[in-house]
């Protein structure tokens, strides 16, 4: 019985103990977290994780898991944020319960979410009144990235913090890039998330008008890959049913980049052209064709749908 006892207190002492000493919390367990949490695990990492679904944290194997904000900040230097947008983004950081009131002074809080440059900037800036670092560094890959660990990181803000965080944000990607000032990385996202869902949309209605026409599409697809209109949307997420294995196209669209989130970035975009009288036709076009999509029950679907959306083809 004494020695069950003292095996017990033990292991608590050791479950306190590792729980105390992770040196990196990430916050949003979604399609991209919970991605990059199994691979920073692969990568000899143990972190502290939270999200506002329990059964997330839980689920993943070699990671420790929180209930609460004020848990998964405790002790740790290093927080990773990946959140659905800029609202959640400023009540996780900046709310009366947010990681700002809850972190050690000097910590490095670093958000992965896609968000506008504005609010990265006002994050940026409650931090440093906060004595907090803070960084943004949206990634681009999507969830093929994600689970592959070659996501590429658009950092915005102090240089010395990019590279002091370097060597983790290499767990989960490929490339780590320093962008500029605080929100720049925000920019970088948002330009090239609008040439994601403009050449999207033009691969498309390229390839359903092929197929309509009768060209075979796994053809099409291959002389378009060695020709000029050759694209990551063609070549590594083609948007057509059996052309590629391992894309949402190829699952009913499940998984990937939802239409919901292009067109929240897309809107993002346009709210920063607005700011500056940028033209931005394409995208503004694209903005709405996806936002269109949503109304049609197709918001949870992978962007890649807008190929069945243009085909006239029912998804469920």
């Amino acid at each position: 019985m004494l020695r069950n006892s003292i095996r017990v207190l033990l292991q608590v002492e050791k479950n306190v103990h590792t729980r105390q000493n992770s040196n990196i919390a990430f916050i949003g367990l979604g399609q991209m977290g919970a991605r990059m949490v199994n691979n920073l695990i692969k990568n000899g990492e143990k972190p502290k994780v939270y999200d506002v679904v329990p059964e997330a944290a839980k689920s993943l194997k070699g990671a420790i898991p929180c209930s609460s904000l004020e848990e998964v900040v405790d002790g740790s230097k290093i927080v990773i944020t990946m959140l659905p947008n800029g609202k959640i983004v400023k009540d996780t950081i900046l709310g009366e319960q947010g990681i700002l009131k809850r972190v050690a002074k000097n910590s490095l809080v670093l958000d992965c979410s896609t968000i506008g440059p504005q609010v990265a900037q006002e994050v940026f800036n409650a931090a440093q009144e906060s004595n907090v670092r803070f960084l943004d560094a949206p990634v681009s890959g999507g969830v093929v990235g994600a689970q592959a660990g070659t996501l590429c990181f658009m950092v915005g803000g102090a240089k010395k913090d990019c590279d002091e965080v370097e060597p983790i944000l290499l767990h989960m990607g490929k490339k780590v890039l320093h962008c500029g000032k605080p929100g720049a990385g925000q920019i970088t996202k948002l330009c090239n998330n609008l040439i994601l869902g403009v050449t999207m949309i033009g691969t498309a209605e390229a390839m359903n008008l092929g197929v309509k026409l009768g060209i075979d599409p796994k053809l099409l697809t291959d002389v378009v890959n060695i020709s000029t209109g050759r694209s990551w949307s063609s070549d590594t997420y083609n948007p057509v049913p059996g052309v590629m294995e391992n894309v949402p196209s190829a699952n009913n669209y499940e998984g990937g980049f939802s239409v919901e989130l292009i067109a929240k970035d897309l809107g993002l975009a346009g709210d920063a052209a607005l700011g500056i009288n940028a033209p931005i036709p394409l995208a503004a076009m694209s903005h709405q064709l996806f936002r269109t999509m949503i109304t049609y029950g197709l918001a949870k679907k992978d962007f890649s749908v807008i190929y069945k959306y243009l085909e006239g083809a029912k998804v469920q």
